[in-house]
């Protein structure tokens, strides 16, 4: 190969890497506004058919299960009283077909007697995406309550690599 040329293939996998991790920033940043607007349907098309979505609170299997969270109490109940699911800047790996991103998550929920909200859960994430039939989708989310625990500084310290 020729330095153009070589030049040419690196600058390809680059642009690929960074329109990559665009699309994996989108489907991650699309979660939080489907999810406060209740849409159900939005929400299940971030997310593979056999998708796993493990909170410390509970395990949801499949894609369906992690829609039908959406759809019922006690997510409708946030909802109506007014809450917010917010992402920090997220760390994103893209490694091929595959990529991981880690973040926290804030769960904003509003104080209808003081007309203010309060921040209600902060988590560490590990999402696990791939590139299915040429879409991003997440496979496995790891919500953990950052309450001190191992189990969270663990998920965040795994960013690094």
């Amino acid at each position: 190969m020729t330095d153009t040329a070589d030049l040419v293939a690196d600058l390809l996998d680059r642009v690929r890497t960074l329109e990559d991790k665009a699309a994996v920033h989108e489907v991650l940043t699309a979660y939080g506004p489907a999810v406060d607007a209740g849409d159900a349907e939005a929400v299940g098309r971030l997310w593979a058919e056999d998708a796993v979505y493990d909170i410390d609170i509970r395990v949801m299997r499949g894609r369906e299960a992690i829609t039908e969270m959406v759809r019922t109490a006690p997510h409708q109940d946030y909802i109506h009283e007014g809450c917010g699911h917010l992402l920090d800047p997220v760390h994103i790996r893209v490694d091929g077909d595959t990529a991981v991103a880690t973040c926290h998550s804030l769960l904003l929920r509003r104080n209808p007697d003081e007309d203010s909200f309060r921040v209600w859960r902060v988590s560490a994430n590990r999402f696990e995406l791939a590139r299915i039939d040429g879409r991003w989708l997440i496979e496995r989310r790891t919500a953990r309550l950052l309450d001190g625990s191992a189990a969270a500084r663990d998920l965040l310290g795994r960013a690094a690599g």
